[in-house]
């Protein structure tokens, strides 16, 4: 009577077998699919590293010790997987980078000199983890960032990423100087610092500084007036997340950016624009309900800086003057990297205070160390001397050459973009060094920069073929 059931059992266990090798083979096809895609596309990545740059990391971070942000961790993947990317185009006899010699030497000078005058410094452990970050954020990062750039489609997957990330971020900085949930700026806790916190005080304005220039570059080469109403619309909530977040230096160095993108788009529109722009500003600044007073007082300290510094200027003006001194006694190779903190009260002046009061909701009242000079030609003179400070300098020097040479075609709008950011880096490196989980997010926009200098080679054609740009002969 039983009998018949077996073969009834064996075809359930079939049929059932059969169902789990499928779904085995369907998850494991879903699995590859998207392996198959970020190889393809590494661009995603890329992304990803943009948007891991905000994953708040909490408060305890205070201290001379190297601190690893989840940007960093993200970027070392993206470092391996470019570096694999590039190891298999070669094999195959492709060259997917197009970097002429001289570049690739200015490149190498950054490692070497950071390596010479680690070696020579007093403290070569610190100088050894200055090494490794100057080498990843200055060198690996961009060379991976120009590999994972294939087309403008990657390119405008890591600029999407970018804007969301700055909108999302400025939004929410809004959101904190109105309801008193930001960090703590004369007694009140009225500052915007976004997700970062307000250990990291300059890092969303670092942010909405550099989408503020892409986002204004973007609508002026918009090919229609929709995608340039919404662009101009996602520029004033980035804006307005800047000013909210009471950063000085952060609001010239996205000025100038933005001046350079609207010079170089056209230059009578800018001078148009200039008394709109200006009125603009004005009803900004006056919507605000904490007042144009803070706003107000914040920018009348950027004319008194210069005869009647606040205590936060006055600090700068000491840390400078640390440095020069530091690189006085060492004028070749300097300090060594990571080293300024242990060197900094030997030469400090007496007006220099111990460190900037911070505070928010999150972490409280914390007193953060000034372990920088604030200026990142300093940061390199003071630390890695003459040898150090010049290969910085000549590698930056020809990025912009790159990007400015040869390029007269201002319809697109990455490369604007990347002309802007540039220029607004090398003002704000003036009066501010590279720090905190920003500083991922800077070596990204210097290989974003570096892929428009040299464009990619695809499929194994001649090395400078524009395919980022979108103009084949834009590299003749």
């Amino acid at each position: 009577m039983n009998a018949p059931a077996a073969p009834a059992r064996v075809a359930a266990g079939s049929a059932w077998a059969g169902v789990r090798g499928t779904d085995l083979h369907g998850g494991l096809g879903r699995l590859l699919a998207r392996s198959r895609t970020l190889w393809a596309r590494p661009s995603w990545l890329v992304a990803f590293t943009v948007l891991s740059v905000a994953v708040p990391t909490g408060g305890g971070r205070v201290g001379t010790g190297a601190h690893a942000s989840p940007g960093d961790a993200v970027s070392l993947v993206l470092v391996v997987i470019a570096g694999a990317l590039w190891t298999r185009a070669r094999i195959q006899g492709r060259d997917p980078v197009f970097v002429p010699r001289a570049v690739a030497l200015v490149l190498a000078g950054l490692v070497v000199a950071a390596g010479i005058t680690t070696v020579a410094s007093a403290d070569s452990a610190a100088g050894l983890v200055g090494w490794v970050r100057q080498t990843q954020v200055l060198v690996l990062v961009p060379l991976a960032v120009m590999v994972s750039l294939r087309d403008r489609r990657d390119v405008a997957i890591v600029v999407g990423a970018l804007v969301a990330l700055g909108t999302g971020e400025a939004a929410f900085g809004v959101w904190q100087t109105f309801t008193g949930n930001g960090a703590l700026y004369a007694g009140r806790l009225v500052r915007a610092v976004g997700t970062f916190g307000a250990l990291d005080v300059m890092a969303m304005a670092t942010l909405c500084g550099i989408v503020l220039i892409a986002v204004v570059a973007l609508a002026l080469t918009a090919p229609d007036g929709r995608r340039r109403a919404a662009w101009l619309a996602v520029a004033a909530v980035v804006a307005a997340g800047l000013v909210c977040s009471l950063s000085r230096g952060s609001w010239i160095a996205a000025l100038v950016g933005v001046l350079v993108v609207l010079l170089r788009f056209d230059a009578r529109l800018t001078l148009r624009l200039g008394l709109s722009a200006l009125a603009a500003s004005v009803v900004v600044v006056g919507g605000f309900g904490v007042g144009a007073g803070t706003v107000g007082t914040r920018t009348e300290s950027i004319l008194a800086a210069v005869n009647d510094p606040d205590r936060s200027v006055g600090d700068r003006y000491n840390l400078w003057e640390t440095a020069a001194r530091m690189w006085e006694d060492h004028p070749g190779t300097g300090v060594g990297p990571k080293n300024f903190p242990a060197y900094r009260d030997a030469y400090a002046p007496l007006g220099l205070s111990g460190g900037s009061d911070t505070a928010d909701a999150a972490t409280g009242y914390v007193r953060e160390p000034l372990l920088s000079p604030h200026d990142q030609y300093l940061m390199f003179l003071s630390e890695q001397g003459l040898l150090g400070a010049g290969a910085f300098v000549l590698a930056l020097g020809a990025l912009h050459a790159g990007l400015w040479r040869g390029r007269r075609d201002t319809a697109d709008g990455h490369w604007l973009m990347c002309v802007g950011v540039t220029s607004a880096m090398t003002v704000n490196f003036l009066y501010s060094d590279m720090g905190g989980p920003t500083t991922v997010l800077m070596g990204i926009m210097l290989g974003v920069a570096a892929r428009h200098t040299w464009p990619a080679a695809p499929h194994g054609q001649g090395a400078a073929s524009g395919v980022v740009s979108g103009r084949p002969e834009a590299a003749r």
